[in-house]
């Protein structure tokens, strides 16, 4: 027997015009929230949360008829595998921070030493520029470890209140991240009730409309996560090879290139910066060419992003490009990481209103 759809289809229904009028102001408002306060690595979080618990419990119901528990109702049993699931969901993020939290002990008993030898390592790259470079560049160059150690103190002070403000936002968006995977679960298992008013049940529509576009953008953001992966893979295991280059933590970073990936245009990024700092950290040249090839990587990462996507939910490369740099530019990071998911939400309601 196949399992039902994540998000069940829509049926068609006839609803008043003030309705329909309130329920798209309704979606379109809520959606603009989430961009201009800044919660939309919330929605986002609603939206996994739900397709994991819809996911969990089905595996779970089937594991639970595999042992014998059939002989329970299956009502009972899918409250069973419901209850389960969601609180797998909810004591999961708190399991990864306890054994995070256990570990920060050794990592702040080794960091003094650590950040010792970073700093005489870039100490001494820094006095091989000077030694290259001509005088009147050199000078501006720092002498030593202890001079670079000031240099640093003082711009760490100068931004002090920047980075106080960055850690607020990372918490922040950690807790709406949280917040939302409790919300998006409790809603999965949560029963339906059918005697619903008409803008209720137009909301559901507007909402499942919303999952199926949801759904479409991650099976697509998986292949780009597959793609980036293999590039990247190849980059560091024959490319650098070639030059007699070798990153440490290789099979590390190929698995955060894959993991981050599935960010949409952040997560690739992210592990472009940790990359750069581990080539740096092998040679200037080195860090210097996964720079340059990671940029290239990330100015394809809009054709392939628009290529995949728009394969997946019917639109040409063109537009969807369009809208993911009309986005950023307007709403910013949060814009690019939005635009493809609100547009393709927005091409089904045309399509679902017969307008394309």
């Amino acid at each position: 027997m196949e399992n039902p759809p994540a998000f069940p289809p829509t049926k068609e229904r006839a609803f008043s015009r003030p309705v329909l009028a309130a329920s798209y102001v309704l979606m379109a408002g809520a959606l603009l929230l989430c961009l201009t306060a800044h919660l939309l690595t919330g929605l986002l979080a609603v939206c996994v949360g739900f397709l994991a618990a819809r996911g969990i419990s089905r595996l779970i119901l089937a594991g639970l008829m595999r042992i014998g528990a059939g002989r329970l109702a299956p009502r009972r049993l899918g409250l069973i595998a419901d209850v389960l699931a969601v609180a797998l969901l909810v004591a999961s993020p708190i399991a990864i921070l306890t054994g995070t939290l256990s570990q920060s002990r050794e990592v702040m008993l080794y960091a003094p030493s650590q950040y010792r030898e970073l700093l005489d390592y870039v100490a001494r790259t820094v006095l091989e520029l000077r030694s290259k470079l001509s005088p009147d560049m050199a000078v501006y160059l720092p002498d030593g470890a202890a001079d670079l150690q000031r240099l640093v103190a003082r711009y760490l002070s100068a931004q002090a209140g920047s980075l106080a403000m960055a850690g607020r936002a990372w918490l922040n968006a950690l807790l709406f991240a949280y917040v939302g995977i409790i919300v998006g679960s409790l809603a999965a298992v949560t029963r339906r009730n059918t005697a619903s008013g008409p803008l209720t049940l137009a909301l559901r529509e507007r909402i499942t409309l919303f999952g199926e576009a949801f759904q479409q953008i991650v099976a697509a953001q998986f292949w780009i996560a597959t793609f980036n992966t293999v590039l990247t893979a190849t980059f560091l295991l024959f490319v650098l090879p070639l030059w007699n280059q070798h990153l440490p933590y290789t099979p590390a970073l190929i698995t955060l290139t894959f993991l981050g990936g599935l960010v949409p245009i952040v997560g690739n990024l992210v592990c472009n910066g940790v990359i750069t700092v581990v080539g740096l950290s092998v040679s200037p040249l080195t860090g210097l060419a996964c720079l340059a090839f990671l940029i290239l990587i990330h100015k394809a990462e809009y054709l392939i992003n628009a290529k995949v996507v728009g394969r997946r939910t019917q639109m040409v490369v063109w537009e969807l490009l369009a809208v993911m740099f009309a986005a950023e530019a307007v709403f910013g990071p949060a814009g690019l990481v939005a635009a493809p998911l609100f547009y393709a939400y927005l091409k089904k309601e045309l399509q679902a209103a017969g307008l394309v």
